[in-house]
């Protein structure tokens, strides 16, 4: 018995129809992971960006509220009161304090270093009662006017950091290592501050006379440290650590009142601006009629003698921009070339331009951490990195942006 007959169908798949599929496949695959690529990407790359830009709001903000506070000055000093800028420069493009302090290695410009002094409202305040030697190893002061008389020391305390000024543009930075009350005998010496400024080769800049003016102050001091790539901040003591990290450029500009300070009464020798000239027969320096200032008599680092008017004073230091109101940007030859506050002898001295500043610019640039989040150096990029994939870049990201200290532009 023969079987039937079973049709065989030889469709199928032939060679090209399987490489065919096989390129439609690839196709859509690649289709499918060039969708998914460049969300990876953005998911790479945006928690960096704003990394980058809360970085750049933190140390906006410590910028921005100790440069609205700068000069802000005493409450209590008697005529020694207002403002900083009055006495000396609260604002200076160095970095101040201990050994590195810049002026003491003949520094006096860093476009990449600010300095701020103001005084808290809330600081102990006073001033000083008796002539001290020199060097000193305390300070003998009067009472503190917010303490009560049975205590008239009660908010002085070890380890603050104090200013003392005079209006001859003198100061000088110590830390309190000893509060010591008075010996009894009442005003107008109430007590005695210890200083760490007591020891040889650290005194202070100069014999304070009775008068000057003592308070805690705070000193804050940002500078640019290119080696760790950080924005830094120095109390002028034992504080000094990173703000923001992954910072590749800060600079720092000044702009200036172009007009130049005026006396605006020889009577009691107020000015628009900076230092009181002393009296027309003394000389500054230390007080009285010092034969060694570096100053001729009736004239200081700001203001000298009339020579049409011997009985006025003129400044020394040159109207910016005559006729104009606009404020003056101030380079490094400015602020380098003098005249020296209180003089040149100073170990604290300061270039008279300080004294005109009324705005800070500041510019501030940071960068990615990762390198492979960085292309080659160039406009996007300060520090190469080593990213082969457009998309994954992360550039530099930079702000800019200008501060008007309040207590420098009262007149204005």
């Amino acid at each position: 018995m023969s079987l039937p007959h079973v049709a065989r169908n030889g469709a199928g798949f032939t060679i090209v129809e399987l490489l065919f599929s096989m390129a439609i496949m690839l196709g859509i695959t690649g289709v499918i992971f060039s969708l998914v690529d460049p969300a990876r990407g953005t998911y790479q790359t945006q928690p960096e960006i704003s990394d980058m830009q809360q970085r750049l709001r933190v140390g906006t903000a410590f910028l921005r509220d100790d440069l609205l506070m700068a000069g802000a000055g005493s409450l209590a000093g008697g005529n020694l009161t207002g403002t900083l800028m009055n006495f000396f420069a609260p604002v200076q493009p160095v970095l101040l304090g201990g050994a590195n302090s810049d002026p003491l290695n003949g520094v006096f410009y860093r476009d990449n270093a600010i300095s701020v002094f103001y005084i808290p409202p809330t600081s102990p305040q006073t001033t000083i009662a008796q002539v001290m030697p020199q060097p000193s190893a305390e300070l003998k002061i009067g009472r503190d006017i917010s303490c009560p008389d049975a205590k008239p020391l009660c908010n002085w305390k070890a380890g603050m950091r104090v200013l003392v000024f005079d209006n001859e543009g003198a100061f000088d930075i110590m830390t309190i290592t000893h509060v010591q009350p008075g010996s009894g005998g009442g005003p107008p010496v109430e007590g005695m501050l210890q200083h760490n400024k007591r020891i040889a080769g650290n005194e202070l800049s100069k014999k304070y006379d009775v008068g000057a003016q003592v308070a805690q102050v705070a000193q804050r001091t940002y500078y640019w440290d290119p080696a760790t790539r950080q924005l830094r901040y120095f109390d002028g003591a034992d504080q000094d650590e990173a703000v923001i990290d992954d910072v590749v450029d800060v600079q720092f500009t000044y702009f200036a009142e172009p007009r130049p300070p005026v006396v605006l009464s020889e009577d009691d020798r107020t000015t628009s601006y900076g230092p009181k000239p002393p009296l027309l027969t003394t000389r500054h320096k230390g007080g009285g009629n010092n034969a060694n200032s570096a100053w001729p008599a009736g004239e200081n680092c700001v203001f000298r003698v009339n020579p049409l008017n011997p009985n006025t004073r003129i400044a020394r230091i040159p109207d910016l921009a005559p006729g104009s109101q606009a404020l003056v940007p101030l380079t490094e030859a400015m602020l380098t070339d003098g005249p020296w506050c209180p003089d040149v002898t100073f170990p604290t001295r300061f270039d008279a331009d300080l004294l005109r500043v009324r705005k800070v610019g500041v510019r501030m640039r940071v960068q990615v951490a990762s390198a492979h989040l960085r292309g080659p150096a160039g406009v996007l990029f300060r520090q190469a990195g080593n990213s082969t994939s457009s998309r994954r870049l992360v550039p530099d990201q930079e702000l800019q942006f200008e501060i008007s200290p309040r207590n420098f532009n009262l007149a204005r």
